[in-house]
C-alpha cells in the first residue's frame, strides 16, 4: 500500500515534573502509554525530544539571587558594573538584572536599538531615519532617549523596559544610569568593569571590549558556573538559557543531558527492541514574521542529543527534480524517476541546483523549531515530542 502520511509530530502530555524525579522512567512511561491510548507503532528512527525546563526541574538545577550576586561579585569587583545588550525580557534577564545590582552600588545599562539582540524592539528603525539618528555611532542617554521617541514601550507587550530596568536596580538599592549605543566601547566612559550580557555574540563583545580597555569584561556564560553555597550551576552556560522560577530564585539550563538521552534510548530499545532518537530542546530557532524577533533567547537550541540526530539534513529539491532534470515525464513514470534518483544519491553526489532550497541546518536546529512550536510555551502540558517519519524520503 502506497504511504500518504509523512512527518508527523505528537505533542504527549506529562506528569507535572518535580525535583528529584526519574525523570528517564517518566519519559518512557509516557511514550508507551500514548503509543497505545494514540494507537502509534514505535519505531526505528522515531525521534522523542524533552523540553529543557523539565530536565532542569528534575535535577534541581536552581540558583538564588543571593547566589547569583555572590559570584558576581567574586569576578567582577568594582563598584559599578557596566552591563553590556541585554535582551529585553522580564522573564530572561531581569532576574539576572536584580542579582547584578545586588552585587554593585552602581549599574550603567547599555542597550543596543533600535531593538535587542533576538529582535525585541526600542522602537522602529523608521523613527531613527526620521530623527536622523545613526544607531552606529550615536549614543543616547536615557533622557535624550525619552526627549526623542516620547515613549520607549514594547509594541506587544507594553513593557518599557528603560523603565523596568532602572526600578529593578534601584530596588537594590543600587544607582542607576542607562544608555542607548550600538558600540560596545561606550559603556567604557561610565565604567571599565563590564558584563556582557548579549547571547549569540557575546565573545566578539567579549574581545572587543577588552581591545577597546576594559579591566574586566565576564560574559553570563561565566558566571554560575560552578556550585555556589549548594546551588545549582551549568559548568557549560553558566546563566544562559535561564528562566525566571520565582522572585528570589531562576532555573538554569540543565546540566548532564547526555547521561538522561542516552538512559532514554536505551530503555526504549529494551521496552521496545526499537531504536529511538532522542534529543533535549530549548527554544526553537525561528523569527516571527509579524514582530520581527527571534525566538533563539537560549545559547543552543539542543543541549544534548543521541548520536543519529547529528549533522544535517541530505535533501534535493523535488520540484527542480520534476521541473528540469525529468520535465518530459508524468504520472508514475515520473514518481518511479525522482524515487530511483533520491535512492541512488547522496548530498555530496547531487548537482547544486538539485539541492537549492533545501535548508543546510543542523537536524537538532530544525527539530527543535518543530518541537517548540508543538509544545507551546503555555499551558498544552505536552513538555515530551514524539515525532514519525521525519527521516523518510518520497522513495521510502
Amino acid at each position: 500500500m502506497v504511504r500518504t502520511v509523512g512527518t508527523v509530530a505528537r505533542g504527549l502530555r506529562a506528569p507535572i515534573i518535580n525535583e528529584g524525579e526519574d525523570l528517564a522512567s517518566i519519559i518512557v512511561d509516557t511514550v508507551l502509554n500514548a503509543s497505545q491510548s494514540a494507537e502509534f507503532p514505535i519505531e526505528d528512527r522515531d525521534i522523542v525530544t524533552i523540553t529543557e525546563s523539565i530536565v532542569a526541574r528534575s535535577q534541581g538545577n536552581y540558583a538564588t539571587i543571593d547566589a547569583i550576586a555572590k559570584d558576581i561579585a567574586n569576578k567582577v569587583t568594582d563598584d559599578t558594573i557596566g552591563v553590556v545588550f541585554p535582551i529585553t525580557s522580564r522573564n530572561r534577564f531581569q532576574s539576572m538584572l536584580k542579582a547584578i545590582a545586588r552585587a554593585a552600588k552602581k549599574v550603567v545599562i547599555q542597550l543596543s536599538y533600535p531593538s535587542d539582540e533576538v529582535g525585541n524592539p526600542l522602537m522602529l528603525i523608521e523613527q531613527l531615519d526620521e530623527l536622523g539618528i545613526n544607531p552606529w555611532s550615536d549614543v543616547l542617554t536615557e533622557e535624550e532617549a525619552y526627549d526623542k521617541f516620547q515613549e520607549l514601550k514594547h509594541p506587544f507587550t507594553g513593557a518599557d523596559y528603560l523603565k523596568i530596568y532602572r526600578e529593578t536596580v534601584e530596588a537594590e538599592n543600587a544607582e542607576c544610569e542607562i544608555i542607548l549605543a550600538n558600540q560596545p566601547k561606550a559603556i567604557l566612559d561610565y565604567t571599565k568593569d563590564v558584563i556582557a550580557a548579549d547571547i549569540h555574540t557575546r565573545k566578539r563583545t567579549q574581545r572587543r571590549l577588552l581591545a577597546a580597555g576594559a579591566n574586566k569584561a565576564v560574559t553570563l556564560d561565566e558566571i554560575m558556573t560552578e556550585s555556589v553555597d549548594g546551588s545549582g550551576y551549568n559548568p557549560d552556560f553558566g546563566l544562559l538559557g535561564s528562566n525566571l522560577s520565582s522572585d528570589e530564585r531562576i532555573k538554569l539550563f540543565p546540566i548532564n543531558g547526555e547521561e538522561l538521552v542516552q538512559d532514554v534510548q536505551k530503555r526504549l530499545k529494551e521496552e521496545t527492541g526499537k531504536t529511538v532518537e532522542v534529543m533535549i530542546y530549548g527554544d526553537g530557532a525561528f523569527k516571527d514574521p509579524q514582530s520581527h524577533i527571534w525566538e533563539l533567547a537560549d545559547p543552543i537550541v539542543s543541549p544534548a542529543y543521541t548520536e543519529g540526530l547529528s549533522g544535517t539534513p541530505e535533501e534535493v529539491k523535488l520540484k527542480y527534480l520534476a521541473d528540469s532534470k525529468f520535465d518530459d515525464l508524468r504520472g508514475e513514470e515520473l514518481q518511479n524517476a525522482i524515487s530511483e534518483y533520491i535512492s541512488s544519491h547522496k548530498r555530496a553526489q547531487v548537482d547544486e541546483a538539485e539541492g537549492i532550497g533545501t535548508t543546510p541546518r543542523q537536524i537538532t536546529d530544525l527539530l527543535g523549531s518543530l518541537s517548540d512550536l508543538t509544545s507551546g510555551s503555555g499551558d498544552k502540558g505536552t513538555p515530551i515530542i514524539y515525532i514519525k517519519g521525519y527521516f523518510d524520503k518520497y522513495s521510502d
